[in-house]
């Protein structure tokens, strides 16, 4: 499908995928609070890959030509990271809330950006270079280690935003030789096989009004992911990226609503510091694309 580029329309679809991701992580912290998160996990992939399996189906050459790839270790790899980036970010859920967990979260394209050189061959300039510096500063005024016992679980989404940027990272290093239906399939396909191997060993009974939630769950994943692929088909990535931040907002009016959680002035600071810096990098990233 040759992309069109109706930024208006790209933009209203970026702001309701992340509203269905962050109704998706509301989702998830209840969930995880209550059953083991490799099952909740588990059971979240098995849909996805039902999703992406039947999005294969329909295009030309069906599932074969979807799983063709001359990457299978690279797209396998990929698969495993956003697995375990998944189970992480939801076990931080479940210890930080969605506040302080997305607002940590959120210094993800940094990392991108500071990584993109030594994995993509890519030039980062001193611009981007100030940004990324600065972005940290924000992560550091939220996590405080200088105030007092520095609280360990307070990096647990550092390390998702970590692991998440090494994601993005290698899902444009395959796109290099692999279609997005490809990269698509085998994040869902390798995922869904992991999780289960990771997951079924931690099974538990759950009650039926947790099956409607983990019902709702499975339903704003596939509706989210949807939602995201026909964003980039009518929009240019670069001009609805920025508008992603709003899954911060979102999470956050969820996790103050329905979870009793609060906002401290340093999560607030230090968010407002990452978004800006991040904001920055994307700009810096738009120009030189028009620039080349």
């Amino acid at each position: 499908m040759s992309q069109s580029n109706n930024i208006p329309l790209g933009i209203g679809l970026m702001v309701a995928t992340t509203f269905v991701f962050a109704v998706q992580d509301g989702l998830s912290r209840h969930l995880a609070g209550e059953y083991n998160v490799l099952m909740v996990v588990m059971i979240r992939y098995w849909f996805f890959a039902a999703f992406v399996i039947a999005i294969a189906r329909r295009k030309a050459g069906g599932v074969r030509a979807a799983a063709r790839t001359s990457q299978p270790v690279l797209q396998g790899l990929r698969g495993l990271l956003l697995a375990a980036e998944i189970c992480v970010m939801v076990a931080a859920f479940t210890i930080l809330g969605l506040v302080e967990s997305h607002a940590v979260f959120t210094c993800y394209p940094l990392f991108v950006a500071a990584l993109s050189g030594p994995v993509l061959g890519e030039k980062v300039g001193w611009r981007r270079w100030a940004a990324i510096g600065v972005g940290f500063i924000g992560v550091l005024i939220i996590l405080q280690p200088g105030m007092g016992v520095f609280e360990p679980a307070a990096a647990i989404p550092l390390l998702a935003a970590a692991m998440f940027a090494v994601y993005g990272l290698l899902t444009r290093y395959v796109a290099r030789e692999d279609t997005t239906a490809t990269s698509f399939f085998w994040t869902g396909v390798m995922g869904s096989v992991a999780m289960t191997c990771a997951g079924v060993w931690y099974w538990e009974p759950m009650i039926p009004t947790d099956w409607v939630y983990m019902g709702f769950l499975c339903l704003t994943g596939v509706t989210g992911h949807w939602l995201l692929i026909r964003c980039y088909e009518v929009a240019e990535a670069s001009a609805v990226q920025p508008f992603a931040y709003l899954q911060l907002v979102f999470a956050a009016v969820i996790g103050i609503s329905i979870f009793g959680e609060t906002v401290r002035l340093n999560v607030a600071i230090g968010a407002a510091i990452i978004v800006a810096a991040g904001l920055f990098t994307f700009w810096r990233e738009r120009l030189q694309s028009r620039a080349n």
